[in-house]
């Protein structure tokens, strides 16, 4: 029988965008209680550029990035019973990785994916798992928001900060985001009662009396949103590798509790999140597409920040 084989990106070595190589592989085929996906489309996000830049806890190249996907059940192994061969799904794939989402097919456990929701387009289904899950654990895990508490998130129009918005306004909050300017009317549209420039306004000057805040940004974002927090609130950060040095000495004297965390894979989490959207509840901002190709491109895109919402690849 002759080898059947799919497209995925790889790299040799850490460095820039240049070191991703789109490559022919042999393509798995799903063992005992394991599915087979056809990627139709994979999320980009930054966790990507900074394992292909320099290692995180993927180990020595060579590797395949990539943790969302969307497509299309091919097979099913033994045992299988929540899914079938044709049911268009999304998920996010097993950290810290089971072969990598930048390729054309992906073998995982079915409760890996939900089915995609009505009105979801594959592009927007492959943007979605990472991000919301990374929201709704930092807000409703962690933070356990309750209507009517002030959340300030930041990078609101970014990847994760544009579904938190959407996810703490759900949830009954009065939402504030940070974002640029031009990105104002987008963020308040998602939810957010109040936006503020963080170019030409300093946020931690402005604001008082928050509840919640949800950093994706880190470095000296937190001891300054430290400073905006009534007593008995939450802070957030998503990124552990940015933590600012003095962060825990400075939340124990503001009396606000502090939380570092990675998203986990939740089966049950990312099916509220595809019911969020099937009720209108919740959108996805798309940046721009890339063909698996151009993922270099994507990359060099991605790295560059500032971005509205995601970057997918397409297969």
């Amino acid at each position: 029988m002759s080898t059947q084989l799919m497209r995925k990106v790889t790299q040799d070595a850490f460095g820039g965008p240049e070191v991703l190589r789109l490559v022919q592989a042999e393509r798995p085929s799903p063992g005992p209680a394991e599915v087979l996906v056809r990627v139709h489309a994979s999320g980009v996000n930054p966790t990507d550029w900074k394992h292909r830049a320099g290692g995180r806890f993927l180990g020595e190249p060579p590797f395949t990035l990539g943790w969302d996907v969307s497509g299309v059940v091919e097979a099913v192994g033994l045992g299988v019973a929540v899914l079938e061969p044709g049911d268009e799904v999304m998920g996010m794939l097993p950290y810290p990785g089971s072969g990598g989402g930048y390729a054309d097919y992906v073998v995982a456990s079915p409760r890996t994916f939900v089915r995609r929701p009505a009105g979801l387009d594959a592009t927007s289904a492959a943007a979605l798992p990472l991000v919301g899950l990374t929201a709704w654990q930092a807000l409703v895990d962690v933070a356990a928001v309750r209507p009517g508490q002030r959340v300030l998130v930041h990078a609101a129009a970014g990847g994760v900060g544009h579904v938190a918005v959407q996810i703490a306004r759900h949830l009954g909050a009065h939402v504030i985001g940070t974002a640029s300017a031009p990105k104002h009317d987008l963020v308040r549209g998602l939810g957010a009662a109040e936006v503020i420039d963080y170019r030409s306004t300093d946020f931690a000057a402005q604001l008082s009396d928050i509840d919640v805040v949800l950093d994706t940004i880190g470095n000296d974002y937190g001891p300054r949103s430290l400073a905006t927090m009534r007593r008995g609130g939450t802070y957030v950060s998503i990124t552990p590798a940015n933590v600012h040095p003095d962060l825990a000495e400075t939340a124990e004297q503001a009396g606000v509790r502090t939380a570092v965390m990675l998203v986990e894979r939740d089966h049950a989490t990312l099916r509220e999140l595809a019911r969020l959207v099937e009720q209108g509840e919740l959108r996805i901002e798309v940046a721009a597409t890339f063909p698996a190709e151009q993922v270099a491109e994507a990359h060099a895109l991605a790295e560059r920040g500032g971005t509205t919402g995601k970057i997918v690849l397409t297969w």
